[in-house]
């Protein structure tokens, strides 16, 4: 690796570690979320509107989540004209702590709410079942991602890739 690269993103980290704030958290955290969701929401309609099994649904809904969070923050990264395998880096360290938290907590809420997953697309309890539990998600991985910021990782690493 070439040193003056890595001093500039060590002090690249050092200096989004002393800006964390719960509002850069929260911005972080609703644009990790904005790919879960289109994922998640996807998953959850095609598994449903199948009749694929719960867990089926499930592995869907991640899978999707995770490719368009992925896909989302590829999107910013390869704007600032970086080549594909260094915009998927970026995107891997930003987003996969983020996108696996968020995942973990919307699917047990969907999988701990009686009846949400066999309720069907016309049902109040699927749709009401799905916003509280990304709602969920985003409340309790604000945290961790102020606390991945702070430290120089998760979203921290695609800010020297945005555009002012």
């Amino acid at each position: 690796m070439d040193h003056g690269v890595h001093e500039h993103h060590e002090h690249h980290e050092n200096a989004a570690a002393a800006t964390a704030t719960w509002g850069m958290a929260a911005q972080a955290t609703a644009h990790c979320l904005t790919g879960c969701a289109i994922g998640e929401v996807l998953g959850m309609v095609i598994g449903t509107a199948a009749g694929m099994s719960n867990a089926a649904t499930v592995v869907l809904a991640v899978a999707l989540a995770f490719v368009f969070g992925y896909a989302l923050t590829m999107r910013g990264v390869l704007r600032a004209g970086v080549n594909f395998r260094t915009a998927l880096k970026v995107a891997l360290a930003a987003d996969t702590v983020s996108i696996a938290v968020m995942e973990v907590l919307d699917n047990l809420v969907m999988l701990t709410v009686p009846g949400a997953m066999e309720a069907g697309l016309a049902s109040w309890l699927f749709w009401g079942s799905l916003a509280g539990s990304l709602l969920v998600a985003f409340v309790l991985t604000t945290p961790i991602n102020k606390w991945m910021i702070s430290r120089g990782k998760g979203h921290a690493v695609v800010h020297q890739y945005h555009r002012h």
